[in-house]
């Protein structure tokens, strides 16, 4: 069975997130949702999340995907984070995918996955970086290799189809998606 990471951060885009979690298990992927620290997240528009694990827990498993949600400060807090940046370094290093939606590709891109491919992001967050070996596009959904990203809440549902795609293959996603009757 693939295992899929997903670090919930304070102030996190609960939209991406829930549907990220919610698509993957219908995809009979086993989704481990992380906290940064023992609290409940409170996500962007006040709901509560309630993480299954603390991050340092987390760190001693093996996952074959690590997706981060966006929103702000959720994205922000994620990237002060060196154990998430640790994460996403190993991850890259062994192969493996890693995934980003919204604010949180700039946490990939000062991890340095960025470096050398094209990303998406939420409108304006990659451009004011200062990305020169990145090529930032305008996609709903960019795949370069073993990293994803997408640009906002309203791509959260081909996000995770896309990534079930990448794990599980086209089947598995169409049946996933034939199933939400989009």
């Amino acid at each position: 069975m693939k295992r899929v990471l997903i670090p919930l951060a304070q102030g996190c885009e609960e939209l991406e997130a829930v549907t990220i979690i919610d698509l993957m298990r219908r995809a009979g992927v086993e989704v481990i949702t992380a906290g940064l620290d023992d609290q409940v997240v409170t996500a962007s528009r006040g709901v509560r999340l309630v993480p299954d694990v603390q991050l340092d827990a987390a760190m001693e498993q093996e996952f074959d995907m690590l997706v981060l949600p966006g929103g702000l400060p959720g994205a922000d807090h994620l990237d002060a984070d060196r154990r998430i940046h640790a994460l996403l370094i190993k991850m890259s290093e062994e192969g493996r995918y890693t995934a980003a939606i919204c604010a949180a590709p700039k946490v990939l891109a000062h991890a340095g996955l960025l470096n050398g491919r094209t990303a998406t992001g939420y409108p304006g967050v990659l451009d004011s970086m200062e990305l020169p070996a990145t090529e930032i596009s305008r996609d709903a959904v960019v795949i370069d290799g073993k990293v994803v990203t997408s640009r906002g809440p309203g791509t959260a549902m081909e996000f995770a189809l896309a990534l079930i795609a990448q794990l599980l293959g086209e089947e598995k996603r169409c049946e996933v998606e034939q199933a939400l009757v989009r």
